[in-house]
């Protein structure tokens, strides 16, 4: 599951999709270099030709940001052999995209072009769609392009594609969002602190609660630590939610003793999901209840007990949060798939985060 737009690169613009990322910073898009034979390229992916572009811009190796280590990518930039800017990066779940950095155009309206963009140019990816990078970095889209407010909505996974919003700038639906102020770290405290993720948009979670009753985890288990470890982040590009040892336990507990019975024994999805079941999901919901993540001023998120549950596998579903040291990390993520039927808006300029449900597109009317 995932969020994808559609935006108009170069000139003249050739539309590219993209998953919006609030997880990342470096946006990139699949391009033609008619060098990479065609069994490294996703099926029905559209590639974006640089040499029909009259605004594309590949960086050069002498380029100051050639020379200085984004903190976005695994690896330091170097030269490829035309002594262009060669990039690579590794996700979480193994997946890898490289290519060049380079300057682009995007058109945000007919008659509205963003100033030139510094993106990737990817000519390896196992990935079906770019990536729109929207987190704090100064190479974010946001950054780049001068937005100081976004906003998106989250379909219902059942519903068609494409029914999902994205708004760059004022949302007309924000008169009912709800706000929590964003938690944010210097660059001294950052260097001080190995394991937080200073670009990321880091939420003062309260707590769970499952079925009406709330779970004993203190709220310091949603804080970072003097190094870091425990941030709580929301993550557009993220299905699942994940938890530290701290939270998760604490979780798996209430959910044995609700529906222990029916989970599915000795399986774990992609090593981070082991809260999984064969039967009726409805049935398996309807034992749960609904979940709830808490904030500051009582402002919440709330999974509703029909979308608790993923469907992974051959129907299998797995409760919609993993454990956070399967993926080598620190922290807690809110995924997307948490995030449905809801509108969610960054104010980057007050530094908050706002929510609101599906029905306050309605109310605003």
């Amino acid at each position: 599951m995932a969020l994808v737009v559609t935006l108009p690169i170069g000139t003249p613009p050739q539309p590219q999709q993209m998953v919006l990322d609030t997880g990342s910073q470096v946006s990139w898009i699949h391009c033609d270099t008619k060098k990479t034979p065609q069994k490294k390229q996703p099926p029905t992916t559209t590639l974006f030709d640089p040499s029909l572009s009259s605004s594309f811009f590949a960086l050069p190796c002498n380029d100051p940001l050639c020379k200085s280590q984004v903190p976005d990518i695994s690896h330091p930039t170097d030269c490829d052999a035309n002594r262009l800017c060669h990039y690579s990066y590794f996700y979480t779940d193994g997946t890898v995209v490289e290519g060049n950095l380079v300057r682009e155009n995007i058109a945000l309206s007919p008659s509205q072009t963003t100033p030139p963009i510094i993106l990737g140019c990817a000519n390896r990816s196992d990935d079906a769609r770019g990536i729109l990078g929207m987190n704090l970095g100064r190479l974010s889209f946001p950054n780049q392009a001068k937005i100081t407010k976004f906003s998106y909505f989250v379909p219902v996974k059942q519903t068609q594609p494409g029914s999902g919003s994205l708004y760059l700038g004022n949302n007309p639906n924000s008169s009912c969002f709800r706000y929590v102020k964003l938690l944010t770290f210097s660059k001294s405290q950052s260097q001080r602190m190995p394991n937080l993720d200073p670009l990321a948009f880091t939420l003062p979670m309260q707590g769970i609660s499952i079925g009406g009753k709330k779970l004993n985890i203190p709220p310091s288990v949603f804080k970072p630590d003097a190094t870091g470890f425990g941030q709580t982040i929301i993550d557009s590009g993220s299905e699942f939610s994940y938890m530290v040892d701290r939270a998760y336990n604490v979780i798996q507990n209430e959910l044995v003793k609700k529906v222990g019975s029916k989970i599915k024994k000795n399986y774990t999805y992609g090593g981070v999901a082991d809260i999984c079941f064969d039967g009726d999901a409805t049935e398996i919901g309807r034992l749960v209840g609904d979940m709830v993540f808490e904030f500051e001023k009582g402002v919440e998120i709330v999974i509703p007990k029909e979308r608790v549950l993923i469907e992974v596998d051959g129907g299998v579903h797995c409760f919609g949060i993993g454990r956070a040291e399967g993926l080598g990390g620190g922290g807690n993520i809110i995924g997307n798939f948490y995030q449905q039927n809801l509108w969610v808006e960054f104010d980057l300029a007050k530094h908050r985060v706002g929510f609101s449900g599906a029905n306050c597109s309605k109310s605003a009317k």
